[in-house]
């Protein structure tokens, strides 16, 4: 359900097929996100899932790919 939405989120963002997003998708290389479209993307993940996430956590995390930008997300949904 997680990577189903951030494909959609993704997607439109960068004006891509969902099915073009894998978990292995690397956000900056593959989809040529920068640091303002990661901000969108995060904004975007927050409203969608109604998290939010602390500064400190998203500079602590690895979230170079869908797949891991996923398992991010995961844990702030469960921790809520």
């Amino acid at each position: 359900m997680v990577l189903e939405k951030v494909k959609m989120i993704l997607s439109s963002q960068f004006d891509v097929e969902e099915d073009s997003i894998t978990p292995e998708t690397n956000i900056a290389d593959d989809l040529g996100a920068d640091s303002l479209m990661v901000m969108q993307i995060i904004a975007d993940v927050e409203e969608c899932f109604g998290i939010t996430f602390d500064d400190v956590d998203l500079l602590s995390e690895n979230f170079s790919n869908t797949g891991s930008f996923c398992e991010m997300i995961a844990r702030q949904v469960r921790e809520g």
